[in-house]
């Protein structure tokens, strides 16, 4: 005798099963962390969907994201749909202060936003000679003597810098 119906997840199930998915760009971060996992919910037929939120509407991770997801739920033997959600869009204020610490332990300066509000803070900032003003502390020694040398670093959320003290290169994990 097969059932078809199955007993959706509870929501704590699906948080359990999702907690230390690693981003898979910066693997010392968790998804939850790093706000992309954004909620568990109750879809209209009853079953649960988990909704991931992309950095960027172009982030070439988020495929990689969405099968690391279903693959925790398998594993954990939990069913539910990954719904890739656009808006409200993602930004940076989600990510977690902890989230921040092991950015910059790994040598990616988090963004300057969020739980550390700069001068002008909720005024977004396009242009390039505005981002360059910005003082961007080096993750390496923490000198905030440091220069944009490419507005594009190693994935398109961040920005490549150098620390004219300790002349290290570093990513900038950029606002948004």
């Amino acid at each position: 005798m097969s059932t078809d119906t199955a007993t959706p997840p509870t929501h704590a199930a699906v948080w359990a099963a999702l907690a230390d998915l690693a981003d898979p760009e910066i693997p010392v971060i968790s998804l939850r962390e790093l706000g992309i996992l954004r909620e568990v919910r109750e879809a209209d037929d009853g079953g649960t969907e988990v909704v991931i939120t992309p950095t960027y509407s172009g982030c070439p991770a988020m495929g990689q994201i969405e099968d690391d997801v279903r693959a925790a739920l398998r594993a954990a033997g939990l069913q539910a749909r990954v719904v890739t959600q656009l808006a409200p869009a993602w930004t940076t204020d989600w990510m977690t202060d902890a989230a921040r610490e092991k950015m910059r332990t790994y040598g990616i300066a988090p963004p300057q936003c969020g739980s550390q509000p700069a001068q002008g803070a909720g005024v977004l900032k396009f242009s390039r000679q505005a981002m360059a003003r910005e003082s961007v502390p080096c993750p390496q020694c923490g000198s905030t003597n440091t220069t944009e040398t490419s507005p594009f670093g190693s994935t398109a959320c961040k920005a490549l810098y150098r620390c004219l003290d300790c002349l290290e290169p570093f990513d900038y994990f950029k606002p948004i």
